[in-house]
């Protein structure tokens, strides 16, 4: 049997979703052995839910946004970056898990005073150079039919964590937001069930066809309350969706509520869905509500909310999934966004709803 860790650190940087995808990796460590401390280095943008996080005991945040403002050689930045390695070699860590796998997470370890510096095979950047425990892969970094989630959990088995319970926990939110959420929402009809929809993502190839929303919207809109979340930019888009409805029983939260209120949104829905976002990963995390992710040009078992209350549609094509961000097909573009119909996600809804 291996020896017991009293403190191992996670380096998992950045983006919002991939540290979500990470966190099954804290809870692993902590469910097999609590009274190991964790300590999880971070950028400023994905701090969110990863700062004050009951499964980590200390996070390290490197204000990468203000360091680009002053130059990279700038002397306060290599003060602050001196005093965030400092404060972590003083906690004495056993292992340190590069879960990142790319330079931008490797150049760390060489400052790192840590015995066992571990990750897998297949990352890029020659990231492994300063590791000294690299251990094989069971499934290349971007197999679209392994879980990323699964594969991050790789890392807690090399360690002998027990990982055959699969879970994400996230700070509760505080009493200002729980109050903010509580008047926008305080229209709702609490006779009814609440459906979040998050039509938006970055790509334009993973929205699902905007008069396949409008239909679905027309269905549900006097049977339940209809709850748009997203940013200010998304705003065009929910006008379009809505402008195909006679639906007036809807509220807009676009560019009314930053991620951490999102997700408090997302508590008080019975169900939300969204194409393959960030949205879909934080209804995930916070775990309430069902989730109904829909596909087109990305993997859903690679990154597909999962368990049993997470639904998935996914279209039948041959050329998906592509992973790119702009369709590459001659005979007729976003043809994946339009092969999940209505019907489809209705009848998953009335599932849920009854």
């Amino acid at each position: 049997m291996k020896n017991i860790p009293k403190k191992v650190l996670i380096l998992r940087l950045s983006a919002l979703g991939d540290t979500i995808h990470t966190l099954p990796v804290a809870y692993a460590i902590k469910h097999t052995w609590p009274e190991c401390k964790i300590g999880w280095v971070v950028e400023d943008k994905a701090q969110l839910f990863i700062k004050d996080n009951p499964l980590i005991d200390y996070c390290y945040v490197l204000p990468k946004k203000d360091w680009k403002k002053r130059g990279l050689f700038s002397l306060q930045n290599i003060k602050e970056f001196k005093n965030i390695i400092d404060s972590i070699n003083r906690e004495n860590y056993e292992i340190v898990l590069d879960t990142q796998q790319l330079m931008k997470s490797a150049f760390l370890l060489p400052f790192l005073n840590i015995k066992r510096k571990v990750t897998l095979t297949g990352g890029r950047e020659f990231y492994s150079i300063f590791s000294n425990e690299i251990y094989p892969e069971s499934h290349k970094l971007f197999d679209p039919d392994y879980h990323v989630v699964k594969r991050n959990l790789e890392f807690a088995q090399h360690i002998g964590a027990d990982t055959s319970e699969i879970k994400i926990i996230l700070r509760d939110s505080n009493e200002t937001i729980k109050q903010k959420i509580d008047n926008l929402l305080r229209s709702t009809d609490k006779t009814k069930k609440t459906v979040g929809l998050s039509p938006a993502t970055t790509w334009q190839n993973k929205h699902w066809y905007e008069p396949y929303w409008s239909q679905v919207i027309e269905y549900f809109k006097d049977r339940v309350n209809i709850v748009f979340t997203g940013t200010e930019s998304d705003q065009e888009l929910i006008k379009r969706i809505l402008s195909g409805t006679d639906c007036k029983n809807y509220i807009n939260l676009a560019g009314k509520t930053n991620l951490e209120e999102l997700a408090e949104v997302f508590r008080r829905c019975d169900a939300v869905v969204s194409p393959d976002s960030g949205s879909a990963h934080i209804a995930w995390a916070v775990s309430k509500p069902a989730i109904v992710t829909l596909f087109s040009a990305t993997a859903e078992k690679r990154s597909a909310p999962f368990g049993d209350n997470c639904y998935v549609l996914a279209p039948e094509i041959d050329c998906r999934p592509c992973l790119k961000k702009k369709c590459k097909r001659k005979d007729e573009k976003n043809k994946c966004c339009k092969l999940i119909k209505p019907e489809d996600l209705i009848d998953i809804l009335n599932k849920i709803l009854i």
